[in-house]
């Protein structure tokens, strides 16, 4: 049976609200074989992250650091860490007690350990630790868990060898740093998907996607990113069709609120469909961008769903 060294990472930036329920689910863990490595990431709270911190005493390991974000301050945990495994666990975020031995347990299973990622569930969580829903990954794991934002960073169980040859996180990225090191991972690692919930992640006003500005232009330019690194083979082992592929991704980013990426993944689908799905695909874009929404529903509607019948009879019988 193999028990290697986990070292559970918390960064934390004014989190004297939160911080103690993550350290005490780090504390609970089942599994025994770990290190918790707190790093307060220039905090001016007037000291109350750092005697929440100080107060559980040699049970943790306590950095402090000039403030300069996540990012920063995860790559000073990895600088210092002693584990085979690196856990990362958000100061508002809690681990459920078996978290990290379920995947230590499942690492028994896989014979290239040192080259794999495990991934989980997780369970969304209200400022008052109320459970607002469970969240279930329906994609492939790895890359199109990825595109689809269907990975938390804090479920992730990580060998510590990736960052020899991936990287650390990119300290100039403060929002979107977490995906771009997944989707450099996943070229590298294979992912593993457990499908339990090992992980609460909290939502509330004050977290970093709700107080940094552009956010949502940031992921935006993140995924566009992703499209334009993606390759064929990369394409092939998800969907057989680029066509499908791309559509897929312009219908989920657009319900997501990701406008600009989604309208960049439709032209990247019409450019990768056939002439006559392409001109199906442009008549019916053409009558929504040209009509309004009355005209639509009055006589538009039929020819809409017509060319989008046509392109979809094309394109299943490829």
């Amino acid at each position: 049976m193999n028990n290697p060294l986990v070292s559970i990472v918390i960064p934390v930036y004014n989190g004297s609200n939160y911080l103690s329920e993550a350290i005490d689910s780090a504390l609970s863990q089942t599994y025994k074989n770990i290190e918790i490595i707190v790093v307060n990431d220039g905090s001016n709270d007037n000291g109350k992250t750092r005697d929440i911190a100080l107060s559980y005493g040699e049970k943790i390991r306590y950095f402090e650091k000039e403030n300069g974000g996540v990012s920063s301050a995860l790559n000073f945990a990895i600088r210092n860490m002693r584990g085979e495994y690196f856990s990362w666990l958000s100061h508002d975020d809690v681990y459920f007690p078996d978290k990290v031995e379920t995947q230590v347990r499942y690492l028994d299973t896989i014979i290239d350990r040192k080259k794999t990622i495990i991934v989980s569930d997780w369970i969304n969580i209200d400022e008052n630790s109320l459970k607002i829903k469970r969240f279930y990954a329906d994609k492939k794991p790895g890359l199109e868990q990825i595109l689809h934002i269907q990975i938390h960073p804090c479920t992730a169980l990580i060998p510590v060898g990736c960052f020899s040859e991936v990287g650390l996180f990119d300290e100039k990225n403060k929002t979107t740093q977490d995906y771009e090191f997944l989707f450099l991972l996943n070229r590298l690692y294979k992912f593993v998907h457990i499908k339990k919930p090992l992980v609460k992640v909290r939502l509330h006003a004050s977290q970093g996607s709700n107080v940094v500005e552009n956010h949502i232009n940031m992921i935006n330019s993140l995924l566009i990113g992703f499209m334009n690194r993606i390759t064929d083979k990369e394409i092939n082992n998800i969907c057989r069709n680029a066509w499908v592929f791309y559509i897929k991704l312009a219908l989920f980013y657009n319900k997501c609120g990701y406008y600009t990426a989604s309208d960049y993944a439709y032209e990247l689908a019409k450019e990768r469909s056939d002439f006559r799905i392409g001109y199906y695909l442009r008549k019916e874009l053409f009558i929504i961008k040209k009509s309004s929404f009355f005209e639509i529903m009055r006589k538009g509607k039929n020819r809409i769903v017509k060319y989008r019948k046509k392109a979809f009879d094309l394109l299943l019988n490829q």
